[in-house]
């Protein structure tokens, strides 16, 4: 986490944030993390580490939840730790931050691709470039497999 303090909005670099959601704590499951995503309108950090040891995420600017539609602010990016840290911010092409549902979290997007996507037991995710972000892709597999996922949230 301190290496994303210099990249998340000035308001939030010196508050304390604490764990919300953890695979090995609360279990494989997008409605568990529905559950714990935090306080509306509260700031999350979603943190993934695959099967092949890449670490990547995004900074969502409101918790997660289940949506209908695309929710969130040009202040969510998506970052990636390989091997340095690599940060994608809003293009301001489109206003597809987030969305959420039963199936599928799904952060930035456009012409079919999401710069993140998690199915609904976190067990698989994927990343590609996206209008959204123009990102590179976050994982070294265009589908990777979650070894571990978890949401930090402002205390």
């Amino acid at each position: 986490l301190p290496q994303l303090g210099p990249h998340l909005p000035p308001r939030l670099r010196q508050q304390p944030w604490h764990l919300l959601y953890c695979t090995d704590r609360d279990g494989f499951s997008l409605q568990n993390l529905y559950r714990h995503g935090g306080q509306p309108g509260s700031p999350a950090l979603l943190l993934i580490r695959d099967t092949e040891a890449q670490a990547f995420g995004a900074f969502l600017a409101t918790a997660i939840r289940c949506s209908t539609g695309f929710y969130g602010t040009g202040e969510t990016f998506l970052f990636s730790f390989s091997p340095e840290l690599k940060v994608f911010r809003w293009t301001g092409r489109n206003n597809f931050f987030v969305k959420g549902d039963v199936d599928l979290l799904m952060v930035g997007g456009g012409s079919g691709r999401f710069g993140l996507w998690l199915d609904g037991d976190l067990h698989r995710g994927g990343s590609q470039p996206c209008e959204t972000f123009n990102n590179e892709s976050l994982s070294s597999r265009e589908v990777f497999c979650i070894q571990d996922l978890e949401v930090w949230g402002l205390a």
